[in-house]
């Protein structure tokens, strides 16, 4: 009889890398038309209001939902990835986040069905957080638990290359689809191709997915019956520094770059004048910077390590905050490009290693949920409300607070950083 579970089987470097790659670039292809979306279209059809900050506001509103949600589907998928495995659960994960993003494309508007059109776009989103949730951890695990020691953050970078591509896809997307029809028409339906076509994405990922086998770390796990019954509990009770400080180590990632996207497409076409055009174009080419500097970032890490990157990225971010209004407020297209550029390639640095960084802080029996929640949890603080906050402290005050926004959260991140254990948790 023949050994089914075949211990010995591993996966080829091509299925790894493409597999962890393509699943992250669709969820964030995913997850940045929504972006864009409530940027540029969701406060006219589901947030009327006299007052356009006003409807733009609550429209970020639902924005912030999916960062709630994430540490809900890190929790639940995180739970099943280390009981069963990690490529069962990457599947679901990628089926949720799928699902729900389609939906939004065959939503009805406020003016047809009134205030249950925001409610089930609210609801919508909350399933795209969820999905994401479970997804980003699977696939840096799937990347890292196959690599030899010395390449960890080298593969671990593979799948942190799938926000800027999504970014690219769905930036270019929108952009493509107000170029090629008028704006009445792209208001009517044309917004919602991306998120319908989507569906093809999905298909392609599911069938990448099943063609992976389980990493060698949970196998090995699982043979030396080294499972927790309750990953979550485990993780509470044996792991909360490294939950609290991994959490606040991320959250200045989350805000350079929401910071960088959201808050600057909104801040260009409404307050500097930029039509929207532009403000895409700047944006796309800005991502050039963030997924040249993720590889880049990848190798210096795994050669000083990764938790030296990170720092030497954070007190970078830090200084960067106080030369926000500077740049913003110069009234220059050239210096609002190359301040959204610079922002962009430090997100790119501090990027590249954090998912083997916070993976390497969990051992394999509580590592995909422990590597989910720090990152989600760190959305929910550095991210979920960001834009928001950003937008009310720009209006409120001036931009110049909004720096100091950023340099006070790279603070505590740098302060996380140096606090936090450098142990690594055997793979």
């Amino acid at each position: 009889m023949t050994n089914n579970s075949n211990p010995t089987k591993t996966n080829s470097l091509k299925h790894v890398l493409f597999g962890s790659l393509i699943g992250t670039t669709i969820e964030f292809f995913d997850f940045y038309i929504y972006a864009n979306a409530a940027v540029l279209v969701f406060p006219q059809l589901f947030f009327p209001s006299s007052n356009p900050t006003m409807a733009t506001l609550q429209s970020l509103a639902t924005f912030s939902i999916a960062f709630i949600s994430r540490p809900l589907g890190s929790a639940f998928f995180g739970h099943y990835g280390d009981k069963i495995g990690r490529k069962f659960t990457l599947v679901a994960a990628l089926l949720t986040m799928g699902v729900s993003t389609v939906a939004i494309g065959f939503l009805p508007s406020y003016a047809s069905i009134g205030v249950a059109a925001p409610l089930l776009l609210m609801l919508c989103r909350f399933g795209q957080g969820v999905g994401l949730g479970g997804e980003w951890g699977g696939a840096v695990l799937l990347a890292i638990e196959n690599a030899p020691p010395h390449k960890r953050a080298w593969y671990g970078m593979f799948p942190q290359l799938g926000a800027p591509i999504g970014l690219l896809l769905s930036g270019g997307t929108f952009l493509l689809l107000t170029d090629s029809m008028s704006s009445q028409d792209f208001m009517d339906y044309g917004w919602r191709i991306p998120f319908i076509t989507s569906s093809l994405l999905v298909v392609v990922g599911f069938y990448i997915r099943t063609k992976i086998s389980e990493t060698p770390s949970f196998e090995n796990s699982k043979k030396e019956h080294e499972e927790v019954k309750i990953p979550f509990l485990t993780l509470v009770k044996s792991y909360k520094n490294q939950l609290i400080f991994g959490t606040l180590a991320a959250i200045t990632t989350f805000l350079v770059f929401y910071l960088m996207t959201v808050f600057t497409l909104s801040w260009a076409t409404s307050d500097l004048g930029f039509v929207k055009r532009d403000a895409l174009l700047i944006q796309l080419f800005s991502v050039l910077f963030f997924a040249l500097f993720i590889p880049v970032s990848a190798i210096v890490a795994d050669k000083i390590g990764r938790r030296k990157m990170l720092i030497i990225a954070t007190i970078a971010i830090a200084v960067f905050g106080f030369f926000f209004s500077y740049f913003l407020n110069s009234g220059s297209t050239v210096l609002v490009t190359a301040f959204i550029c610079m922002g962009m390639a430090l997100m790119g640095f501090t990027y590249g290693p954090l998912g083997t960084f916070l993976s390497e802080l969990f051992p394999t029996t509580v590592r995909y949920s422990g590597a989910s929640l720090t990152f989600n949890m760190a959305g929910i603080l550095g991210a979920a409300f960001a834009p928001m906050i950003a937008i009310w402290l720009a209006s409120t005050y001036s931009l110049t607070y909004v720096g100091f926004y950023l340099t006070m959260a790279a603070c505590i991140s740098l302060f996380s950083l140096l606090l936090i254990s450098k142990d690594e948790h055997k793979f």
